[in-house]
């Protein structure tokens, strides 16, 4: 295995696992739940469904929307599933919530920020995103729409229909949609791993906007 192959291997797994860990910080921080979780509160009241197999019928939902973008999983999409559970049950368990306003608020900022560069980790290392992450890539290759444009409107659209069907929106919910998109738009160009001219064919998206007419048969994969 070449260097650039274990750079990629260690990249998605770091970033996996600190993916988990932002998520438990801004459950302990109690300011909101993200526009996804709200969604999966909301389904789960109007179906009667757990709130954790509603989450999973939505990731499901969300990898059949790659059908039309041309997406396809990758290694790093199956990790995603396997991995991302356990490490935020470890953030859980390492974490208590904080008592005061400012404490709640300063662990809250911290999850954001570290699930924009967790993000940046594991998609720059072109192993295939998750569900969530693999929609955004593929609008974006398709549209030609900046990520943090297509990120900012997924999770907006998601918030809003979530809460329709009731979940519970916080402050920090709405901090999350709006910042998210920015924040992953900075961490991508930072951490995706270069090509390598002598590499098998990508098999995970391609973060650039597509403006080249489209003339011969697409092969480009993708992985959340």
């Amino acid at each position: 295995m070449t260097f650039l192959g274990v750079r990629r291997g260690l990249q998605l797994l770091l970033g996996l696992f600190l993916y988990g860990l932002s998520l438990a910080m801004m459950i302990r921080a109690t300011l909101g739940v993200s526009p996804w979780d709200v969604l999966g509160q909301g389904g789960s009241l109007r179906t009667g469904i757990p709130f954790g197999f509603m989450t999973n019928i939505i990731g499901l939902i969300v990898l059949l929307l790659w059908i039309p973008l041309r997406q396809r999983p990758g290694i790093g999409t199956v990790l995603n599933v396997a991995l991302v559970g356990p490490s935020a049950e470890i953030g859980l368990a390492l974490l208590t919530e904080p008592t005061q306003l400012w404490a709640r608020i300063l662990l809250f900022t911290g999850g954001l920020v570290l699930l924009a560069v967790a993000s940046g980790l594991y998609i720059g290392a072109r192993l295939g995103p998750g569900p969530r992450d693999g929609l955004m890539t593929g609008i974006h290759a398709r549209s030609g729409l900046p990520i943090w444009l297509v990120r900012t409107g997924i999770e907006g659209t998601v918030l809003v229909l979530g809460w329709l069907l009731g979940g519970t929106v916080g402050l920090g919910t709405v901090a999350f949609a709006l910042l998210i998109g920015p924040l992953i738009n900075l961490a991508l160009p930072v951490f995706r791993v270069p090509e390598s001219p002598r590499s098998a064919p990508d098999t995970t998206p391609d973060t650039t906007p597509d403006t080249a007419p489209d003339t011969a048969p697409d092969t480009a994969t993708a992985g959340t």
